[in-house]
């Protein structure tokens, strides 16, 4: 295993497409084990993703919503979500997709998971909010934007991760989190009734 101190070495990059959501760059690298490497990198400002939550009944209920997805040639079930515009912080993003998309706002905010969407070639993260204390309003979508929404059972969220009816990764980790972190909290709570 190489060592943690190791970097890698650029020796070339050139910009070779730039578009209003992200750039794509050629790059010639050194990697930390000493390969030598063409790599070509989507660049991205990061997004972030809303796992909102109605945790006022005894069974969570998450907001989901179903939009058509052209990469995808397919509608799929999704957390709101978005690109941060350029200077703007984390929380105010997630603060304003789940607004432009839902209507919903939220009293209490947390991030919960951040990771990258595919390091593979893409260099955008993706930092998922716990937002919980909802309250209903009216969207505001941006004029490409249909999006359907809906409040779904934890439980039947999870049956839609396994099922294979949510094909999206952000709300596949979301999910399974907030599952486990239900899961984990329940014995305690059994605890504390006795």
């Amino acid at each position: 295993m190489p060592k943690s101190s190791s970097q890698a070495r650029l020796i070339s990059s050139r910009t070779v497409y730039r578009g209003p959501v992200f750039t794509v760059s050629t790059d010639h690298v050194e990697e930390p084990n000493g390969v030598r490497a063409r790599r070509d990198v989507i660049h991205h400002s990061g997004s972030v993703v809303v796992l909102a939550v109605d945790d006022s009944a005894a069974t969570p209920r998450v907001l989901l919503e179903r939009q058509y997805r052209h990469a995808a040639s397919d509608y799929l079930w999704e957390l709101p979500a978005g690109r941060i515009d350029p200077g703007e912080h984390e929380l105010k993003a997630a603060q304003r997709e789940l607004l432009e998309e839902t209507g919903y706002t939220a009293t209490h905010w947390r991030r919960i998971l951040k990771f990258y969407a595919s390091p593979g070639f893409v260099a955008e993260t993706m930092s998922v909010f716990l937002a919980t204390g909802l309250r209903a309003g009216e969207a505001q979508p941006e004029a490409d934007e249909v999006i359907y929404k809906r409040m779904v059972p934890l439980p039947a969220a999870v049956r839609m991760v396994m099922g294979g009816t949510i094909r999206d990764a952000k709300t596949i980790s979301s999910v399974l989190w907030l599952d486990h972190v239900s899961r984990a909290a329940e014995p305690k709570k059994r605890r504390t009734r006795k």
